[in-house]
């Protein structure tokens, strides 16, 4: 199977590394030369041009921050419904709104391209260690031939129903991760000040009612999860910028669908405010740092 993937960065870059490791032919492309190289390093044939890239390919996936960027690699004269032949599978794994998905597919459908939304939750630690969930919304020929190439970087390939309903479902999924995280953070915070052991608090919501991912596998608190972004910087995560972005859109959908929407948006505030602090490259658990100051999260003072 010959795939190309678009967009090798955090999250895309380790999933096209696992289906190297799957032992398909994947080449790839990227705007940023570091991504580029890795990818060559871990035995990916690199690109420099979308049009070369997707004319002769089975498969094109694309991984991008937002909706503008995954409309550019579609629609323009260099981009994929330009040049990618009839029959392409085409699976975006962004998280983008909704209806651009939906416009999209219609145009590929046009030139008897196949285009799914199949956006992604488990972040980078799923991305690496290929344990991701994947929302599909395709027809069920399309998600049958997507599985085929999902599994090898995910262990949930959800149908969620028509195209779009992916989207649908992350939106959603990421609106509860932020809110999630915020209260985790806030836990932990409020615990350590009052003089409790965060390895212990975090020990007691793990076994109890508050667990959650949030609280277990990235939990804010440095030191808690080994393998979270918190423990090394709250680097090489998924940024908090993506968060507002995502939060951005579940607020927007809900405002045209007239559906209520209060956690959400208080949440979406403190997300702003941290991109407005500068910090909108760091993992979205460092939302921890508006309740503690960085010596209180390591325990020196600064």
């Amino acid at each position: 199977m010959k795939i190309a993937f678009i967009g090798l960065g955090n999250m895309g870059g380790a999933m096209a590394h696992n289906l190297l490791k799957a032992q398909q032919a994947v080449k790839g492309f990227d705007l940023n030369s570091k991504a580029l190289q890795q990818f060559a390093a871990a035995g990916g044939e690199v690109y420099d041009s979308i049009a070369a890239l997707v004319a002769d390919v089975d498969v094109v996936m694309s991984m991008l921050p937002a909706a503008q960027h995954v409309r550019r690699v579609y629609q323009e004269d260099d981009g994929i419904l330009a040049h990618a032949k009839a029959g392409t599978l085409c699976i975006d794994c962004s998280t983008i709104d909704p209806k651009t998905i939906q416009d999209l597919a219609q145009q590929a459908q046009a030139k008897c391209i196949n285009l799914c939304d199949a956006p992604v939750s488990g972040g980078t630690i799923g991305a690496q260690a290929a344990t991701l969930t994947f929302m599909v919304g395709a027809d069920l020929a399309t998600f049958n031939a997507a599985h085929n190439v999902l599994q090898f970087m995910g262990k949930n390939i959800v149908h969620c129903g028509a195209i779009g309903t992916g989207q649908i479902a992350k939106i959603c999924n990421n609106l509860i991760l932020g809110i999630s995280m915020t209260a985790v953070a806030e836990g932990m915070a409020l615990g350590a000040k009052l003089g409790i052991d965060p390895q212990a608090l975090a020990g007691v919501i793990n076994s109890s009612s508050g667990h959650c991912w949030s609280s277990e596998v990235c939990n804010p608190w440095p030191g808690i999860s080994s393998n979270a972004p918190a423990a090394r910087d709250y680097q090489d995560g998924f940024a908090t910028q993506l968060m507002l972005k995502d939060l951005g859109l579940a607020v927007e959908a809900a405002a045209q669908a007239q559906q209520p929407i209060v956690l959400g948006a208080l949440v979406q505030q403190l997300y702003q405010q941290r991109c407005m602090q500068g910090h909108g490259r760091l993992d979205f658990s460092s939302i921890i740092q508006q309740y503690c100051s960085n010596s209180d999260l390591t325990g020196i003072d600064q």
